[in-house]
């Protein structure tokens, strides 16, 4: 692996370095765990006591920490200890290794077009007037379905799906298993279905609904992926009926997390673990859906909206709300409520014993 010298290292986050900035280290390590060749990541103070454990002569140490009190050789201050940590590892990952050029057992149609540097990985299958960027690594058992175009520098791994005509901007990457571009989930009865009936009235079911089966309605459309997406392992995004399903700039998708048709996802926005959100929803920039979020079809979600792990969204919500529980409400309105369901158990014993008071007070002798 190659090395790096903590002044250089310094240098390329804007940081000071202090003590023996010549020192080379390969590798990036928790504290405890660190050797001598390791920067360690010792970010806040709650992590000095780990940094005896391991052999680190190099740190990564919080503002107001003293290096050499630490036994360290040397130290790189940062006053955003985890933005010098995204640009450390980045410095020290090597990436998958995929050999440049077209692997002699990839599947690749005449008609696609592959850009100068690019790498194709082994059974790998390009479609029909495919568009490859250049430097665009695609790594093993990859499939790229006709039509589809994947922009400058993007790394497709192991396994990911790409579906016909879908369109993946610059620098994206998409992480195992994930799938790009599959048939909308949408469907319809010839006559009134019982689930239409239930949605009109509110939960009244009809027992009287005839038999019938569910019609497909196809997807014409087709996803967009802007610059600089991140998809994760196993997460799924369904193209649109007749438009397609877009994700902005910036944003960042999950393990597991499903993005369903027609759906339009704004710029940076974070959606984490089993995000599940329905058909024909826009969302706004910079949102955050914290893990299990579930979000309602034909809905909109304003920018900046926080919400907090299994928050159920079924309303449209403003720009700048932070949400949490189901149904959503507002996070201080829901730690509130969760305050008072933990002290029933305690009021209705004292309005038992208050009964009990009032039962007495009222026997005649």
């Amino acid at each position: 692996m190659t090395g790096h010298s903590i002044k250089d290292i310094a240098a390329s986050l804007g940081a000071e370095a202090f003590g023996d900035t010549s020192i080379i280290v390969t590798g990036v390590a928790e504290p405890g765990r660190a050797g001598p060749a390791d920067l360690a990541m010792a970010m806040s103070a709650r992590y000095a006591d780990q940094l005896a454990q391991g052999a680190a002569r190099a740190a990564v140490i919080g503002a107001g920490m003293d290096w050499q009190a630490l036994g360290l050789q040397a130290a790189i201050v940062a006053p955003r200890p985890r933005v010098a940590m995204a640009h450390v590892t980045r410095a020290m990952d090597a990436g998958p290794g995929i050999a440049p050029g077209l692997h002699p057992s990839s599947v690749i149609d005449a008609s696609a077009r592959i850009g100068a540097g690019a790498a194709i990985g082994p059974f790998v299958v390009i479609g029909a007037d495919v568009v490859i960027g250049p430097r665009a690594r695609i790594a093993s058992h990859v499939s790229i379905a006709d039509g589809a175009v994947i922009g400058a520098d993007a790394l497709v791994l192991q396994g990911a799906r790409v579906g016909a005509r879908v369109v993946i901007g610059d620098r994206v990457i998409l992480h195992p298993g994930c799938v790009i571009g599959a048939d909308g989930f949408s469907f319809v009865t010839p006559d009134t279905s019982q689930v239409e009936r239930s949605r009109a009235s509110l939960g009244r079911a009809d027992s009287a609904v005839a038999p019938q089966g569910w019609t497909r309605i196809h997807s014409l459309g087709a996803v967009r992926l802007g610059d600089d997406v991140e998809i994760g392992a196993n997460a799924t995004i369904d193209r649109g009926t007749l438009a397609d399903t877009t994700i902005g700039d910036g944003t960042k998708l999950d393990n597991m997390v499903h993005v369903g048709h027609n759906c339009r996802i704004g710029r940076d926005c974070l959606l984490c673990g089993q995000v599940g959100i329905a058909g024909s929803v826009t969302i706004g920039d910079r949102v955050v859906l914290g893990g299990q979020t579930g979000v309602a079809d034909n809905l909109e979600i304003g920018s900046d909206v926080v919400t907090g792990a299994s928050t159920i969204i079924l309303s449209t919500v403003p720009p700048g709300r932070a949400l949490l529980g189901y149904p959503a409400v507002r996070m201080e309105a829901q730690v509130d409520m969760y305050k008072a369901l933990r002290r029933l158990p305690r009021l209705a014993k004292t309005v038992a014993d208050l009964q009990k008071a009032v039962f007495k007070s009222d026997k005649t002798p």
